[in-house]
């Protein structure tokens, strides 16, 4: 028998405004959930439900409540700072692979400092920072504007988490 899946815990209870509880209910509360509770009863496709819980599990740890004076610090600056020049640069990078993403999948920054993207679901071994590109994940806040969820997602990263997934 597989391993029984746990979906990770909301590390905050609001997100709000960069992310209604009208989306945190649906996205983490009902997809989410269902790709772990489908694997757990066997139902669908395993390896899809799995990478679906994983991803999820990445993702939502990464949230602390919104805050507009939110800047990475210590390693995951360091990083961006090697590999970009700049927060700026990195969010401008970021922003055009995310862009050129035609309907749904992921963005990340990877441990070396790539940026990539995984179609669909895929369990990545080298996520530092995780951007859901699903439209689950952004069209009740943001109707058809990506790049508005984009820019207002940076002020809910908890940066530490970043951090130590750099420095495992």
């Amino acid at each position: 028998m597989n391993r029984q899946l746990v979906l990770a815990p909301m590390p905050v209870k609001s997100l709000a405004p960069v992310m209604s509880k009208a989306t945190i209910d649906y996205h983490y509360g009902t997809l989410a959930k269902g790709y772990v509770d489908r694997y757990n009863k066997g139902e669908g496709d395993p390896i899809f439900n799995k990478a679906g819980a994983f991803l999820h599990n990445i993702y939502f740890p990464q949230f602390t409540y919104p805050s507009q004076t939110n800047k990475p610090f210590g390693r995951s600056l360091q990083l961006i700072q090697d590999k970009f020049g700049s927060f700026a640069e990195f969010k401008r990078q970021l922003k055009n692979v995310a862009m050129k993403i035609q309907g749904s999948g992921w963005v990340y920054l990877s441990l070396n400092g790539d940026i990539k993207t995984i179609p669909n679901h895929q369990e990545r071994k080298d996520i530092a920072l995780l951007i859901d590109w699903w439209e689950h994940a952004w069209a009740l806040d943001y109707q058809a504007d990506k790049a508005k969820y984009l820019e207002n997602i940076w002020s809910i990263i908890n940066w530490q988490v970043v951090n130590d997934r750099l420095n495992s």
